[in-house]
């Protein structure tokens, strides 16, 4: 599929009801109500705080794809494209070739209560991405128990990601990241890890027509309490996804339609070939993620007599009346020749001041700063 008949998909069947990056139980409640019965939903376990832990499946083909998302609650964009997905899927015709060769079962937001209080963990303080092995909380063994009834032969384990990260040591923000996450301590190239690796080399290779060098991978140290780790472990090819940032798209809109994209280009994939691992070695073409951004960069800013510095801000995310806003915090001040900001500012050698009229200091936060007698706003509008 060419990358704008994606597009023209994309456009068609978004569910404009999702926006932002709040996106709760309250929000995919309604939909799951009208995704038909082509759609089987079913309640498949509760939360700390006993909200509902929801599971779809879809399809009637062979091949099983199990995808999960918001296991980290404040992570949304890959919960917003499995929407668009769904109804690509129900009104549209272009893609039942996916749904005749494979059965999708998709979690959309296996952490709720993080997903409400808009944070990493759950409601007991536990980060579900380190419990594959404890199983401690009851989002961790629901997740399980699918993995081991629906037997699944890829896994999707979807994430987002910060501002921080770069594609390699680049002024490329890492927009997309990927991993095949390792197997053991020795991080093996193994069979299975071969075809995770392929079928993100074919996503990379289109995402590439879209958003050259602004793809990345993490790093692959092993952690077998990792999730993607302990399933990569019990040989299911597991491919991890993280939703970066795209220039001035705080609201992840534009990495929303990117995520989309990589979907259908990696189920097409799958739908379309017998993945033996084979292709694995355009994997390794990708840059590793580096952390070389800051959201605003101040350069060139007085803080004594002839000494200039840089300012690093990075904005705060904050959940005020149902609504995610950005507030700018000053995290360093030094030389940052080797960091880029998604935003810079030059200062030309004037002192960089608070609202007070101060010279600005670590762990300043406002909307603005004052330059030669400016207020200059830090968000990105």
């Amino acid at each position: 599929m060419q990358i704008e008949d994606i597009k023209s998909l994309f456009l068609k069947h978004k569910e404009v009801s999702l926006f932002h990056r709040y996106i709760t139980n309250k929000h995919i409640e309604p939909l799951l109500s009208n995704l038909g019965e082509h759609v089987i939903v079913e309640t498949i376990g509760t939360s700390v705080l006993n909200k509902s832990i929801y599971g779809l499946k879809i399809g009637e083909g062979n091949k099983r794809v199990l995808m999960w998302s918001q296991m980290h609650g404040n992570e949304s964009t890959t919960t917003k494209a499995l929407f668009d997905l769904l109804n690509t899927f129900l009104k549209d015709n272009s893609l039942k070739n996916v749904l005749k060769a494979c059965t999708l079962y998709i979690i959309p937001i296996l952490n709720p209560d993080g997903a409400e209080a808009y944070t990493r963990i759950n409601a007991n303080k536990v980060d579900l991405n380190r419990d594959a092995q404890n199983l401690s909380q009851p989002e961790s063994k629901v997740l399980r128990s699918i993995f081991k009834s629906f037997k699944p032969h890829f896994c999707y384990n979807l994430h987002g990601q910060r501002t921080i990260f770069s594609a390699g040591k680049t002024n490329k923000s890492a927009t997309l990241s990927f991993l095949a996450p390792a197997q053991d301590e020795n991080c093996t190239v193994t069979p299975n890890r071969k075809i995770a690796m392929e079928i993100i080399g074919v996503m990379n290779e289109t995402l590439q027509k879209i958003i050259p060098n602004q793809v990345g991978v993490y790093d692959d140290a092993f952690n077998l309490n990792c999730v993607g780790d302990t399933f990569q472990n019990e040989n299911i090819p597991t491919i991890l996804f993280e939703a970066g940032h795209y220039k001035d798209d705080y609201a992840r809109e534009v990495t929303r339609e990117l995520i989309y994209t990589s979907y259908i280009s990696s189920l097409n994939y799958i739908t379309d070939n017998i993945i033996t691992g084979s292709n694995y070695e355009s994997y390794f073409k990708i840059p590793e993620n580096e952390k070389c951004f800051y959201d605003v960069i101040i350069r060139n800013a007085k803080v004594g007599k002839n000494k200039t510095k840089d300012i690093a801000i990075q904005y705060q995310e904050k959940l005020i009346d149902n609504k995610i806003e950005f507030f700018p915090k000053i995290e360093k001040i030094e030389n940052l020749d080797a960091s880029y900001g998604h935003k810079e500012i030059d200062a030309n050698g004037f002192e960089v001041l608070d609202k007070n009229n101060q010279l600005v200091e670590i762990n300043y936060e406002n909307v603005f700063v004052i330059i030669n007698n400016d207020e200059i706003a830090l968000l990105s509008k």
